[in-house]
């Protein structure tokens, strides 16, 4: 099953694979695409219900040369693979450029029920943010800051948006994710786990710096984003434990929301790991 075999650009397969750039068949099939070798080697590591997240891979022939540890691992995981002239890559690929590589994925969000039980100490919750190119970098930021989840609230855009997924760089493989879920409900269940609501705004009452300042920082905290344009809305400025704003020390005009997440929740990463926060480290 995991030997590269030639594939046709008239195959079923390909044609399925490409109309996975349409939201509607990716929500009917439950798959995404996958670009690039970073992601396609996250996706063969990680798993839903035991099988690997990658369902099939398509590659070029000089891909599959230069990248052969990954097409070996997808062999190796029981996934097929596919080699593929140029032109076939390119047309389920959703770049200028393709890389070469791409790979069928099983949806992997996780329900939000599964994220509250794992008693979080740092979220990052998307309210209505419709780039999904800041979206995927927004969860980027987290997994790097160490973030436990990512939720992404009703409003807001297709985790499976291919520039989504790439925006990410493998990211959106590493931690759990929620999807569609009211911001409400999110804030509400948050709130009953302990967890310390953040809204984030450039016009908020209370200075990130102050409230680090203040040892503020270090218990559980979700942090809210907003969207790119007009912020958060004031019903869901409401619901938070405070509205907190990143301070400009020079000239800028604003922060974009990708910016202002990384800062945001890197304070609260490092706040947590400092003596006293949740994720204080023991001396060793």
């Amino acid at each position: 099953m995991g030997t590269p075999e030639l594939i046709s650009p008239r195959s079923p397969r390909v044609a399925a694979a490409r109309r996975l750039a349409r939201r509607t068949f990716r929500g009917k099939e439950r798959r995404f695409i996958a670009e690039g070798p970073q992601a396609v080697r996250e996706a063969i590591a990680h798993r839903v219900d035991g099988e690997p997240t990658l369902i099939e891979l398509f590659a070029t022939v000089e891909a599959a040369d230069r990248h052969a540890e990954i097409v070996a691992a997808a062999g190796a995981a029981g996934v097929r693979v596919h080699l593929a002239d140029d032109r076939t890559v390119a047309e389920i690929s959703q770049t200028v450029t393709p890389q070469g590589l791409l790979g069928v994925c099983r949806f992997l969000d996780s329900p939000f029920e599964e994220i509250l039980a794992a008693r979080p100490q740092l979220v990052a919750v998307l309210a209505n943010v419709r780039d999904p190119g800041n979206a995927g970098t927004v969860l980027r930021c987290a997994d790097a800051a160490g973030a436990d989840a990512v939720v992404l609230t009703d409003a807001s855009v297709d985790l499976y948006n291919p520039k989504s997924v790439r925006a990410s760089v493998g990211s959106l493989f590493h931690l759990p994710v929620a999807v569609g879920v009211p911001v409400d409900r999110v804030v509400s269940g948050l709130r009953t786990a302990g967890v310390r609501i953040l809204a984030a705004d450039g016009a908020g009452e209370r200075d990130l710096d102050a409230e680090l300042d203040a040892g503020a920082m270090g218990g559980p905290t979700a942090w809210v984003f907003g969207n790119e344009a007009w912020g958060l809305p004031e019903e869901t400025r409401a619901l938070a434990d405070a509205v907190v704003r990143v301070p400009i020390h020079g000239k800028a005009e604003s922060l974009n929301l990708a910016t202002a997440a990384a800062v945001c929740l890197y304070a609260s990463a490092r706040a947590q790991r400092t003596a006293g926060g949740c994720r204080a480290v023991s001396p060793g």
